[in-house]
């Protein structure tokens, strides 16, 4: 074990809220930044659909970036197919996602950090304690045991957040367990599919085919998801869709916050970004735009100076915490199954489809 190393920031997490924050951050600061991933073949890759809402999309717009071509996966598309499972109904509606292959994003934010920033890739951080001022973070890099000190720690580091669990312990946030499998894509034609259950979960589940493989899944209630999953492949099977063996299983908890008061920004000498604060729609599970938003604010905080800045975040997110909690609304709304049966069966704000839709099963025209 070696001496505990000092800086201004500690980053805990490098997905595009921690990555983005640490683009941003003045030079002048110290930071050191912290991720599982890395260049490796058996590296950490987030389990998530992959698709670029339009808020997420103004978020890059508002950053000055532009995506490269290598994180677009393949097809575009430009409808949701979106069918309830129990009350055998289905609507298409347009949508402006983009299709991307979410590990490659990490990797392309993560490359675009400046080399003041001190990063540390496949590493595993165990433990996180106030220490002085500041906190003392443990982690685990090429099997040695680390420690560093720093004034400001960030939490950046997802919904089972290791800096949210230490710092703010008897903080929860309501949450799901997603599970999504691939498969092959044998549909004649390639599609996105937002799938609603309610013997299933009262949150949702999703199809969608990228560069060749069709991703199906669901947030299901914790201790029944693997069976939910399970029965979802086999009606969506009934259903039209085209499935074979799955090529490969992956889970991780989502979170999905119910209440205003579960959103943990943070405070003293600790924020958390992202996911790891609950910034995460509980309507659609997009998370994206708040992990950029997020960031935005934090480093236009930190960048004033590190006193107050915890007081400085919490006000710039009031509007995007107020958004959520609409969201909140949203949800109550769209996850009950009588307003679903009653929009979906008017087709409201639908788009025809010419003919009949081409995967068969229970699919009506819309």
């Amino acid at each position: 074990m070696g001496n505990a190393d000092e800086y201004d920031v500690a980053i805990i997490g490098l997905g595009p809220a921690g990555a983005t924050l640490a683009r941003l951050l003045d030079p002048r600061l110290r930071v050191l930044a912290l991720d599982r991933k890395d260049g490796g073949a058996g590296s950490f890759r987030k389990p998530c659909g992959g698709l670029l809402a339009p808020d997420a999309q103004r978020c890059l717009a508002r950053l000055g970036l532009v995506l490269p071509q290598g994180v677009l996966a393949s097809p575009q598309i430009f409808s949701v197919r979106t069918i309830d499972l129990a009350l055998g109904l289905e609507r298409h509606y347009q949508r402006f996602y983009l299709n991307l292959d979410r590990h490659r994003l990490d990797r392309w934010l993560e490359s675009l950090i400046p080399a003041t920033v001190e990063v540390h890739e496949g590493v595993s951080c165990t433990a996180v304690a106030p220490y002085g001022g500041g906190h003392e973070i443990h982690y685990v890099e090429g099997g040695v045991e680390r420690i560093a000190q720093a004034r400001f720690l960030v939490g950046a580091d997802g919904a089972r957040s290791r800096v949210r669990r230490s710092v703010f312990p008897g903080h929860r946030i309501s949450s799901y367990l997603a599970v999504q499998q691939w498969f092959e894509d044998q549909n004649p034609r390639p599609f996105y599919s937002c799938l609603f259950d309610c013997r299933l979960t009262d949150c949702y589940a999703w199809g969608l085919s990228k560069d060749g493989r069709f991703i199906l899944g669901g947030a299901y209630p914790q201790r029944t998801a693997r069976e939910a999953q399970a029965t979802l492949v086999g009606r969506v099977a009934a259903w039209g869709f085209a499935l074979g063996e799955p090529l490969g299983t992956e889970a991780c908890e989502v979170l999905s916050p119910a209440h205003p008061w579960q959103l943990c920004p943070g405070a003293g000498n600790c924020c958390l970004l992202g996911e790891a604060a609950g910034f995460i729609s509980p309507s659609s599970l997009e998370g994206l735009s708040y992990a950029f938003e997020s960031a935005m604010a934090l480093a236009t905080a930190l960048n004033a100076g590190l006193e107050g800045a915890a007081a400085r975040y919490r006000r710039a997110t009031w509007g995007l915490r107020a958004r959520l909690a609409l969201k909140m609304l949203k949800r109550e709304v769209i996850m009950r199954q009588l307003p679903r049966r009653v929009v979906m069966g008017l087709g409201v704000a639908s788009i025809e489809r010419w003919g009949r839709a081409p995967h068969g099963g229970g699919s009506r025209p819309g």
